[in-house]
């Protein structure tokens, strides 16, 4: 668990224009996205979050964005079992 604000300096759009992240800095070492990932939307009361799991090829990300305050926070990075 990182769960620690990261800095999405890239976005992408599906066709129904969804917003996805491309490119993330992460302490310094910027992260390239492979694809649109899957995501997930929870509706909580009048709460939404956006949750993705992406990656860079090498490694698996969980991101959260918050939509209300355009926060985007890092939950997880793990090995991709592929490689």
């Amino acid at each position: 668990q990182i769960n620690e604000q990261v800095s999405v300096t890239s976005v992408g759009f599906k066709k129904n224009l969804s917003v996805y992240p491309r490119r993330m800095e992460f302490r310094g070492i910027t992260y390239n996205f492979i694809d649109a990932g899957l995501r997930c939307l929870l509706h909580c009361g009048s709460n939404i979050a956006e949750f993705f799991t992406l990656t860079d090829g090498q490694n698996d990300f969980h991101i959260k964005l918050d939509p209300a305050n355009n926060i985007w926070t890092l939950l997880s990075i793990s090995a991709d079992a592929t490689v």
